[in-house]
C-alpha cells in the first residue's frame, strides 16, 4: 500500500470516529432525565484520568519516527471508545442539573473532545511528513488533553456551586464596568479644579479623556457620577446575593437536599443578576454624550422590576437575607435619586422649548 492510500485510510477512520462522537455529544444538549440513576462526578473525573492516560499513549506514538498506519489505527480506535464511554458517563452525571450546572458539565466535556479532535486531526495530517518540526509538534499536542482532563475536577458537582460561581463571574464584570465609569466620572474632576490643585491630574490624563470631559456639561456629569452609584450599589446587591448563597450551601451541607430543592429560584436569582449586569452596562453606555434620557429612563423602570424579584427569590429560599434586603434597599435608593434627577433635566428640557 503506498504511503498516499494509508494516510487516506488513516482519515477515513477518523472521520468515521469523529462522526460516532459528534452524534453522542449530542445527548449532552439536555440533562439526563430524573429516571435515570445519577452518576457521580468523581467517576466523571476518574475516566478523564483514562482519556488523558490515552492522550499520553498516542503522544508517545509520535516521539520519535513516524509511527506505523497498523498502530496508529488501533490507537485511534482504543482512544475514541474512552472517549465515547466518557461522553456517556458525563451525561448520567447530568442527572437533576439545572441549567447552570449542566452548561458547565457540557463545556468541560466539549473541551475535552476538541483537544482530542485536535490531536488526532494534526496526527492524521502529519503521517509520513518530510517535516520533522511537524511531526514533532503532534506530542506537544498532549498537553491540551490533560490541561482539558485535568480541568474536570474543578467543575462544581452541584448546582448551588455552579450557580454561585456564576454570580462570581457576574461580580468579576460588574468591578470592570464600575472601573470604567470611575475613570469617566473622574475627567470633570480634573477640569473642575485645572486652575492649579489638580494640574498634575490633568497632566497625566490621556487626550481622549480630556475630550470627553469637555463634552460633557455639568448636568451631564451629574448624571454620569450618580450612574456610578448605581453600578457600585448594584455590585453590592451580586456581592450580597453571592453570600447569602454561600450561607445556603452551609445550611445544606447540614440540612440535605434543601437548597438543591429550591435550585429553580437560584436559577431565576442567577438570571436577573446577569440581566442587571448588561442593564447597567447599558445605562454606562447611555452616560457617553449626548445622553440618551429617555433610554436611561426605560432602563431604570426594568431595573426595578428585576430587584423586585430578586427580593422575592431570596425570600422563597429562606437562610439569613438580611443583607441583601439591605443592599436592594440603598440600590433602590440610588436608582430613585438618578431617575429624579432624569426626570428634572427633561423638564428643564422641555420648558427651555416653549416659546413665550
Amino acid at each position: 500500500m503506498s504511503k498516499g492510500e494509508r494516510k487516506r485510510d488513516l482519515s477515513r477512520s477518523l472521520d468515521s470516529h469523529i462522526r460516532s462522537i459528534e452524534e453522542t455529544f449530542q445527548i449532552l444538549d439536555a440533562a439526563a432525565p430524573p429516571t435515570l440513576e445519577k452518576v457521580d462526578w468523581s467517576q466523571v473525573a476518574k475516566l478523564g484520568d483514562e482519556v488523558s492516560k490515552q492522550a499520553t499513549i498516542a503522544g508517545m506514538l509520535w516521539g520519535g519516527e513516524a509511527p506505523d498506519a497498523k498502530a496508529l489505527t488501533e490507537n485511534m480506535s482504543v482512544y475514541f471508545n474512552v472517549l465515547q464511554g466518557f461522553l456517556l458517563i458525563c451525561h448520567g452525571s447530568t442527572v437533576g442539573a439545572g441549567p447552570t450546572l449542566h452548561k458547565c458539565i457540557n463545556t468541560s466535556a466539549r473541551r475535552v473532545v476538541d483537544c482530542s479532535l485536535s490531536f488526532f486531526r494534526e496526527a492524521v495530517s502529519s503521517y509520513e511528513s518530510q517535516n520533522s518540526g511537524k511531526r514533532l509538534s503532534v506530542p506537544q499536542l498532549t498537553g491540551a488533553v490533560w490541561e482539558a482532563c485535568g480541568a474536570l475536577k474543578k467543575v462544581p458537582t452541584t448546582n448551588c456551586t455552579a450557580i454561585g460561581r456564576a454570580m462570581t463571574q457576574v461580580a468579576v464584570c460588574l468591578k470592570d464596568i464600575q472601573r470604567e465609569m470611575q475613570e469617566l466620572a473622574s475627567v470633570d474632576s480634573s477640569a473642575d479644579s485645572a486652575d492649579g490643585s489638580s494640574n498634575e491630574a490633568v497632566e497625566t490624563a490621556s487626550g481622549s479623556d480630556q475630550e470627553l470631559g469637555d463634552e460633557l456639561s455639568s448636568e451631564e456629569i451629574t448624571i454620569v457620577r450618580l450612574v456610578v452609584c448605581a453600578v457600585s450599589d448594584v455590585l453590592t446587591v451580586v456581592k450580597e446575593v453571592i453570600r447569602f448563597v454561600t450561607g445556603l450551601l452551609k445550611c445544606s451541607s447540614q440540612n440535605g437536599s434543601k437548597t438543591e430543592d429550591g435550585v429553580d429560584s437560584l436559577e431565576r436569582l442567577l438570571i436577573n443578576c446577569q440581566k442587571m449586569a448588561d442593564e447597567v452596562n447599558d445605562l454606562g453606555c447611555c452616560v457617553y454624550p449626548p445622553q440618551d434620557i429617555s433610554q436611561m429612563k426605560s432602563i431604570i423602570k426594568n431595573m426595578y422590576g428585576r430587584v423586585q424579584e430578586m427580593r422575592g427569590e431570596v425570600g422563597m429560599l429562606g437562610g439569613s437575607p438580611d443583607g441583601v434586603f439591605s443592599a436592594v434597599v440603598g440600590f433602590e435608593n440610588s436608582l430613585k435619586e438618578l431617575e429624579s434627577r432624569l426626570c428634572g433635566d427633561q423638564l428643564v428640557n422641555e420648558m427651555a422649548l416653549l416659546s413665550v
